[in-house]
């Protein structure tokens, strides 16, 4: 130790530098491990994987079973580690996200091919790196510089690539395995311009699928002129969600939706947003509703969504098929902002359909998630961008909130715990959930660099 009581990280980071080579080995023997949760394949070797990394640390590790909550429900690991006060809880999950299609990969999905400085693997962005950065970071301290400064709890699951449909029970159940003064959450890392983000919170999900129905059977399209069309039923209600500007409207909508706070709206302004860059990822010349600059940034973090995920109808094959369907479906996710909720949201969405004559549409609910929120001036929030600048990093950028959603309200609402979303590895072309995931190495090693320092900086607040 120096004299103000924080640790010397020399001979931490050169232990990284010595054995980082090994550490990319094990994270491709981490990634070459399928766990998909919508298919249930992998789960017991997902979680039996987790335990190979937490048991070495001599972390006190309580598995919450299969068939505690339901039967078809991946387990649940609850961990510890370290006897000081305070406590950090860690969120992580072990499940990821199919890899289809798979033709579109340059590389097998789960081999953890590495080419110009890049590791390419299913779920390394999402979120296996980040959850074995912060192993590798605790073995780094405790081999270098010893106990850790304060108590770590660490909840990863299974099932958060499907809305994590059996959290909130396990979390209220476990609660006093989980109390802790803070969290940090999975992901984060770094936007277009480079440099390091922190979140602050997470946006709610409704997803639904809508039904309709016409003939009982496809009909001969001759009869399109008589004969109820479901699509064009779904086409003509899902029209009512949208002005004739393309703005989300819905009777009650503001009435259930909180605006961005003074301190949100400051730290938004101080975020950099280059556009065109923003743009290229997507290989896009504009945004939708003809937003411009940072009007753009403003409604990706504060403003609540309609999205149209997936739309099925009568004959997609080659060639011609002409018929009058008789099942229309489209999926659809709501993303929510402070304030909302997914049963209110169910709710309105039924009226407004109801209120124009829309009844016959059956709404199937297929989950929600709440919204979560830590205030950005919070003390956690801070501590997370003095370790990045202690890093050498010049601009950190504070995020009040991203468009993204997950379980983070059991946690900030549920126990009243602040989370940060921080010391991530994702970067801007990560492509997280699609073909090509991947992450840069040195942002890997940056990250076991960052946790380390995150702990002693914590222990201290």
């Amino acid at each position: 130790m120096n004299q103000d009581n924080t640790p010397n990280f020399g001979a931490y980071d050169e232990y990284i530098e010595q054995h980082f080579d090994s550490m990319v080995v094990e994270l491709r023997e981490f990634c070459a491990k399928p766990t998909l949760a919508g298919q249930h394949i992998g789960l017991a070797e997902g979680v039996a994987a987790v335990m190979g990394l937490l048991e070495p640390l001599g972390a006190r590790i309580h598995v919450v079973p299969v068939g505690e909550v339901a039967d078809d429900a991946p387990p649940v690991v609850l961990a510890e580690l370290g006897a000081s006060q305070p406590t950090l809880l860690l969120y992580n999950h072990y499940d990821v996200q199919p890899p289809e299609p798979l033709e579109l990969w340059d590389s097998p999905p789960y081999a953890g091919d590495v080419r110009d400085g890049k590791f390419y693997a299913r779920g390394v962005a999402d979120d296996r790196a980040d959850l074995l950065s912060r192993v590798l970071a605790i073995r780094a301290y405790l081999t270098t510089i010893g106990e850790l400064p304060l108590r770590v709890r660490w909840l990863i699951e299974g099932e958060e690539e499907v809305g994590s449909p059996h959290l909130p029970p396990i979390v209220d159940e476990h609660a006093g395995e989980l109390q802790a003064d803070w969290c940090a959450w999975e992901s984060s890392g770094r936007g277009t311009i480079d440099v390091p983000h922190i979140i602050c919170g997470l946006k709610g999900l409704l997803y639904v699928e809508l039904h309709a129905t016409g003939p009982n059977h496809d009909a001969h399209s001759g009869n399109g002129s008589i004969l109820p069309n479901p699509a064009w039923r779904l086409v003509t209600a899902l029209s009512t969600l949208r002005d004739e500007r393309g703005n989300f409207v819905m009777d009650g909508l503001d009435d259930i939706a909180d605006k961005p706070t003074e301190a949100d709206m400051k730290a938004a302004e101080a975020m950099p947003f280059d556009e065109q860059r923003e743009l290229a990822l997507y290989g896009l010349k504009g945004w939708q509703r003809g937003l411009k600059g940072r009007e753009a940034l403003y409604s990706a973090m504060f403003e609540p969504t309609a999205n149209i995920a997936g739309f099925t109808s009568g004959y997609g094959g080659p060639g011609s098929k002409t018929i009058v369907p008789s099942k229309a479906v489209v999926k659809m996710d709501f993303r929510l902002v402070p304030r909302q909720t997914p049963e209110a949201m169910l709710g309105l969405l039924r009226a407004h359909l109801d209120a124009r004559g829309f009844d016959d549409i059956e709404i199937v609910d297929l989950g929600g998630l709440y919204p979560a929120k830590t205030p950005v001036d919070s003390p956690l929030v801070q501590v997370s961008a003095d370790v990045w600048r202690d890093l050498g990093e010049k601009e950190v950028i504070i995020a009040p909130m991203t468009g993204g959603s997950g379980p983070m309200s059991l946690i900030t609402s549920g126990l009243g715990v602040p989370v940060v979303m921080t010391g991530g590895v994702g970067y801007a072309e990560s492509r997280a959930h699609s073909p090509n995931e991947s992450i840069r190495l040195a942002d890997f090693k940056s990250a076991i660099r960052y946790w380390g320092r995150f702990f002693a900086k914590l222990a201290d607040l």
